[in-house]
């Protein structure tokens, strides 16, 4: 019998080895950046084009290569990064294993130039599926210039299974977020399609945060700061109530490379637990410098898992200091006396020759005892007998049962309606409604009574109407009377240009106005005035991204529930008897009123017997 096991292809491993390195386009922009940072560039150019599908280009000053290192760097395992197994131990650098530059070549056509400062010319590689196609010399600038063309060109399964291009381009953004916010000192340029999304200048972390996010974030952050013998911990945490319900603005560095840890950020929760509601997530940007021998980044190949030698002691030293920097910059209600206003501030002094002393007047024929007077300059004490006369002479009025002002007024339910729960159906008796702690609904049945909750109808009924509306086209828009500007970060800024026909069809106006800037000049009429345009847009953007993220809904379903829970009747609020009567009539219009959008039931009913039970000994 022939032997039956052989030696791969150097072409067949690298893309075996591509598919886990290079999982989307977003990935193979995360190894080209982070190569360009390893390499002492101090100004990085970015340019994308069809989210990154047709051309990802990554161009830096950085030292650039030689002839044989431009070979080099296209073979798997080769790295200028260690040399030794021991390196492991004492990284510092983006990379070092060597197989980003071999796993993108074997699915993607790759022209690197490339030339070091003291050379006179550069060298011009071209490869195509691990093949090199084509070598010469060239001019060019120093530094290295690396095109990605038609990613996964020779493995179509991959290429078919790859997102639309909005949502490539939204992992391609996050990605060149994380890179930018953990280099503040390189200049960052993002070219998407010929426009140009971000241009980061150098700066401080606070600024990188700022150009990132936008300059409504000046005022969010609070800055965090420790020293120990253990970790060195630094960075920013947004304040308490600019707290989003979505994730997305968590970010954590260990010497200078983005992590995923979903312990450390229990740690930061954790201090904000008394200042935050239990469904929101604060921003932060946190920096974790400890010494390489003591974490094990070789954990995953896209090097976002870490292994900690103390992980306990890391996670309280996170947890005291986000605690301490929200204290300290009084994030907590405290009091201050030092900085009370005195009374001798409050009053301004006057000089001697102002000063007007007050007139003194008298009634020479005032008699305190005469009982005209008494009566006459004292009403209260009359009024005040009178009054406790009244209430004890009618106190049994007190206990009277009164009619409900609703019934007095004619407003009751509709005897004819059939009201079909799970597989029976009950009948209304037409009985009066009422609320009860402004969060249930109790309404008479011929069985019983039933419960609603108030909120979780309101946001079914707004859930079907908006994506009746998307279906439609035909959303009710009504005009604001000062149209609004908007201005977001360059990420959200795509969102909406994505999303901008199907946030119309649910009746807003909107419309872009210059970069990264929108004016809305409508909002749909179906929901209250109580909150201003930018909170319903911002929060119709968050919903969206958690329900595409963690519900894997699709578009509409994504958008009709964000802005339905947004916009939606609250628990605690309190309604007339009209706006109840109302919301049962729309609730049992709806296809499924008696489940809620995270699927729990809306209604409750409660039959006599089971009333009656509670009350037998």
């Amino acid at each position: 019998m022939s032997d039956i096991i052989k030696l791969l292809p150097d072409s067949v491993a690298n893309q075996i080895a591509a598919g886990e390195v290079v999982q989307r386009p977003a990935s193979a922009l995360k190894e080209l950046i982070e190569n360009a940072i390893d390499s002492g560039a101090d100004k990085i150019q970015i340019l994308i084009k069809d989210a990154g599908k047709s051309l990802i280009q990554v161009i830096d000053n950085g030292c650039g290569m030689s002839l044989t290192d431009a070979r080099m760097c296209f073979e798997r395992h080769a790295t200028s990064k260690i040399c030794k197994a021991e390196d492991l131990f004492a990284i510092r650098t983006m990379g070092f294993r060597g197989e980003a530059m071999a796993s993108i070549a074997a699915i993607a056509q790759v022209e690197l130039k490339t030339r070091r400062h003291e050379d006179e010319l550069g060298t011009c590689i071209r490869i195509e599926g691990s093949e090199i196609i084509g070598q010469e010399p060239v001019s060019t600038m120093p530094g290295t210039s690396i095109s990605v063309k038609n990613l996964f060109y020779n493995t179509p399964a991959r290429r078919n299974f790859l997102k639309g291009n909005p949502v490539e381009i939204r992992h391609l953004n996050d990605e060149f977020q994380r890179v930018a916010l953990a280099n503040p000192d390189i200049f960052f340029t993002l070219h998407q399609d010929g426009n140009e999304i971000f241009h980061l200048p150098k700066g401080s972390l606070k600024q990188r945060i700022i150009h990132l996010f936008g300059n409504a974030y000046n005022q969010k952050l609070v800055p965090v700061e420790e020293t120990t013998s253990i970790i060195d911990l630094k960075g920013y945490i947004g304040k308490p109530e600019f707290a989003k319900k979505t994730r997305g603005e968590q970010f954590f560095f260990v010497n200078n490379r983005f992590i995923k840890d979903p312990y450390l950020n229990h740690a930061v929760l954790n201090a904000f637990e008394e200042v935050l509601s239990a469904d929101s997530y604060p921003l932060y940007v946190l920096f974790i410098d400890i010494d390489p021998s003591k974490i094990d980044i070789n954990v995953h190949p896209t090097k976002t898992e870490i292994k900690y030698q103390d992980e306990k002691a890391i996670y309280a030293i996170i947890r005291s200091a986000v605690k301490r920097s929200l204290g300290r910059y009084n994030i907590s209600p405290t009091l201050d006396f030092n900085q009370e206003t005195g009374f001798s501030q409050m009053i301004s002094p006057k000089a001697h020759e102002d000063i007007v002393p007050p007139a003194i007047s008298f009634n020479p024929d005032f008699n305190p005892f005469s009982p005209e007077k008494k009566e006459r300059e004292i009403p209260f004490l009359r009024n005040s007998q009178e009054e406790r006369k009244t209430v004890t002479k009618n106190w049994g009025s007190l206990y009277e049962i009164v009619q409900p002002e609703a019934q007095q007024n004619g407003l009751e339910l509709d005897g004819n309606r059939q009201v079909e729960i799970g597989s029976q159906v009950f009948k209304s008796i037409g009985k009066q409604i009422f609320q009860l702690h402004n969060r249930f609904i109790i309404s008479q049945i011929k069985s019983g009574f039933m419960l609603i909750d108030q909120q979780a109808a309101h946001e079914r009924i707004l859930f079907e109407r908006f994506l009746e509306h998307l279906e439609s086209r035909q959303g009710a828009s009504q005009q604001s009377l000062f149209p609004q500007t908007v201005t977001l970060n360059a990420v959200d800024f795509e969102l909406v240009k994505e999303l901008l026909t199907d946030i119309q069809s649910l009746g807003f106006q909107i419309r872009e106005f210059g970069k990264n800037t929108m004016i809305i000049e409508g909002v749909p009429a179906d929901i209250g005035t109580n909150i201003s345009e930018l909170e319903i847009l911002e929060h119709l953007l968050e919903g969206f991204k958690n329900n595409q993220s963690a519900l894997k809904l699709n578009k509409r379903d994504s958008l009709a529930r964000a802005l339905a829970r947004n916009t939606s009747i609250k628990s605690g609020q309190s309604l007339s008897s009209e706006e109840m009567n109302l919301l049962i009539d729309e609730l049992f219009a709806c296809e499924m009123p008696n489940t809620s959008l995270s699927g729990k039931p809306v209604i409750s009913t409660f039959t006599l017997e089971e009333l009656l039970q509670r009350f037998e000994k």
